[in-house]
């Protein structure tokens, strides 16, 4: 069996673009380890929550609700500072994470990843795309430190997780088409002046986790306090949310693409 390594940027990224290969592989057998670089202090802070040490109570006390939906063998933190979004003043704060060295911080994913290499007959590092996804200052930093881990610590299989442009700017359309009030279009420039994800020509996997699917939705719901990022996912009819989130995507480091795997074990 083999272990699967995730790095994700803040509480909640681990289940709206990865829960559903997190819970397939970890039903599989698969060992699934996930690690979250920040403390996700900056994300919305509900009117039930007084502080912002509360905000870090909620949000860690929901992300081992979503790690235990999704099937996570173990968790850790990265141990940073939630950076906040493009521009804010957050960016400066000692130990944001976009701060840090990325030597030094890929060292301390390496030490983790060497003890799960010790056990592991296979290892995979999942980090994200070259600006991930959508412009995230804390997610860009996820690619440079998971890539530089990933030379580091000798592992050969390095995927990004992406999104698959393509496929949402079908669903926009057909949204618009059939009544929808959908107003995001993913071809628009998100964060970083980019649009949303890869275009499928540059994909290598598409791992269907239409079974999953209750598991991914059970994560994304732990993640109550966020309700502005994941409650529209929660909202959706069962039917929408699979043809919604019933695929996700990935690119294998080094791989030729366009391919369609749908393993990333193959």
């Amino acid at each position: 069996m083999a272990t699967i390594l995730f790095l994700h940027a803040h509480p909640d990224d681990e289940c709206l673009i990865s829960g559903g290969t997190i819970a397939k592989y970890s039903a599989e057998g698969h060992r699934v380890v996930l690690v979250t670089a920040t403390d996700g202090r900056h994300g919305e802070r509900p009117a039930d929550v007084a502080t912002p040490e509360a905000l870090l109570e909620r949000r860690r006390d929901e992300l081992a609700r979503s790690c235990e939906a999704l099937g996570v063998a173990r968790h850790e933190w990265l141990g940073y500072v939630d950076s906040g979004m493009n521009g804010w003043p957050q960016n400066d704060l000692e130990g944001a994470f976009i701060r840090s060295d990325v030597d030094e911080a890929a060292t301390r994913l390496v030490r983790i990843i060497a003890e799960e290499q010790a056990a592991a007959d296979r290892l995979a590092l999942v980090t994200y795309d070259w600006h991930g996804n959508y412009g995230h200052p804390d997610h860009l930093h996820v690619h440079k430190v998971g890539h530089r881990a990933a030379q580091l610590a000798g592992v050969r299989d390095l995927f990004e997780v992406t999104l698959n442009r393509d496929f949402f700017v079908e669903q926009f359309e057909w949204s618009k088409a059939n009544g929808g009030d959908n107003d995001f279009d993913p071809r628009q420039p998100a964060d970083d002046g980019n649009p949303m994800g890869e275009p499928e020509s540059k994909i290598t996997h598409h791992i269907d986790v239409g079974d999953h699917c209750n598991a991914k939705r059970e994560a994304i719901a732990a993640h109550a306090s966020q309700a502005n990022d994941t409650g529209f996912a929660t909202e959706m009819s069962e039917e929408s949310f699979r043809r919604t989130f019933g695929t996700e995507w990935f690119i294998k480091v080094g791989e030729p693409a366009p391919t369609k795997r749908s393993s990333l074990l193959d």
